[in-house]
């Protein structure tokens, strides 16, 4: 039989209120996590648009954890693998790539010159921006 909350103990009423306060913490952790992913989403967008106009990249990809929301946590930056620079413009277009967010760090490998490893990572788990 269920009680009412004049017949619980003390106790069981600071339980129920710090399960309140947990959940109250949890949803506010997720929302400020879809929030960071999201501007980690506006970053790699204007950065692959930059990359694009700017530096003649042919294909931009973000790959790892700011690939996905569900793997994207407070401390990730934004991996992205580019096609098409120029060598000579290359750490150019990396420095002008950095500067697009004060917030979030944004990393730039040439997808052309990488490790078969690291190709095999990009492709494996790479979005389209």
């Amino acid at each position: 039989m269920s009680k009412t909350a004049l017949q619980t103990t003390l106790e069981e009423r600071e339980s129920y209120r710090v399960g309140e306060a947990v959940e109250r913490i949890q949803l506010a952790g997720k929302e400020a996590a879809t929030a960071r992913w999201q501007l980690a989403h506006r970053v790699a967008c204007h950065a692959a648009y930059l990359l694009k106009q700017e530096f003649s990249a042919r294909r931009v990809v973000v790959f790892g954890s700011a690939a996905r929301p569900e793997t994207f946590t407070p401390w990730s930056d934004v991996d992205l693998a580019v096609w098409g620079v120029p060598p000579e413009r290359f750490y150019a277009a990396v420095a002008a790539v950095s500067e697009t967010s004060a917030e979030i760090g944004v990393d730039v490998v040439d997808a052309e010159q990488c490790s078969a490893n690291l190709k095999a990572a990009i492709e494996g788990g790479c979005v389209d921006v």
